[in-house]
């Protein structure tokens, strides 16, 4: 009889114990793709449900490449913090969410209750579907292997961060540096005139983070990046994405078949 490969149950479990995690971003609706991606090693793989073009179609068979390798935990940023969209993500078999633009503790507080179950929250119980299959039927054994993490990005977020942390039952929060560069005064990702105060806020960030006994994650550029910010404090660290390496490497490929060199 053929074993049936599942996600690593220990996920929840690592990130909230703030282990060194290394993930990769997927922006394109391709399960094939993503499969690929899901085997090499990493730790979870995310994938983007508000900027990519994976939408709430494409979610389950997402989730559904990421559990044929059986090494990786499959995250979903959904949209919003609305908690329709969180119920999805998690019924589709996401064993975490990532909330973008969130604005502070209350907005916060109900990204979580939207991934708890009753008493603790308000998520619907799914039943015989994907969650059920996966991480049990009893509903504080799903609740206990699904992850919340929510965005910090705004200059509002930043203002309420310390209550933000203090979350009940929120298990991380992760910066986007580039919306936060822009809420800080950036004219763009890497305007050297914000660089200090996009530091100095990254240092607070974590530091809140710690002191709230919560997992702190960072999206970097490549896994230099990855390393420098978990050295840092961070304790986990998402790769870049799927369509940045694919135009990177099509691009080096190009140049050097025209003889140019690298650039």
């Amino acid at each position: 009889m053929t074993s049936v490969s599942h996600p690593d149950p220990g996920f929840a479990a690592r990130l909230r114990r703030r282990e060194p995690l290394v993930g990769y971003w997927m922006s394109l609706d391709s399960p094939v793709a993503t499969e690929r991606i899901a085997g090499l090693g990493y730790d979870y793989v995310g994938v983007d449900g508000q900027h990519g073009v994976v939408h709430q179609p494409g979610w389950q068979a997402a989730m559904l490449a990421v559990d044929a390798r059986g090494r990786s935990a499959g995250l979903i940023r959904v949209p919003s913090a609305d908690p329709v969209a969180i119920g999805a993500a998690l019924d589709a078999g996401a064993q975490g969410v990532i909330v973008p633009m969130v604005e502070n503790a209350e907005e916060a507080r109900r990204s979580v209750r939207a991934c708890r179950h009753h008493p603790a929250g308000t998520r619907s119980l799914a039943g015989p579907v994907r969650a059920e299959l996966r991480l049990g039927s009893a509903p504080a054994e799903i609740d206990d292997r699904v992850v919340c993490v929510v965005m910090i990005e705004t200059a509002n977020a930043v203002d309420d961060l310390e209550a933000i942390c203090a979350t009940e039952g929120l298990d991380a929060v992760y910066v986007g540096p580039a919306d936060l560069s822009a809420a800080l005064g950036a004219r763009w990702f890497g305007d050297p005139a914000t660089a200090d105060a996009l530091e100095a806020a990254l240092r607070r960030i974590t530091e809140t983070a710690h002191r709230h006994g919560i997992a702190c994650g960072i999206h970097v550029p490549d896994g230099e990046g990855a390393a420098k910010r978990l050295a840092e404090g961070f304790t986990f660290a998402t790769v870049s994405s799927d369509i940045t390496h694919l135009q990177q490497a099509a691009t080096a490929h190009l140049r050097a078949a025209r003889g140019f060199p690298a650039a």
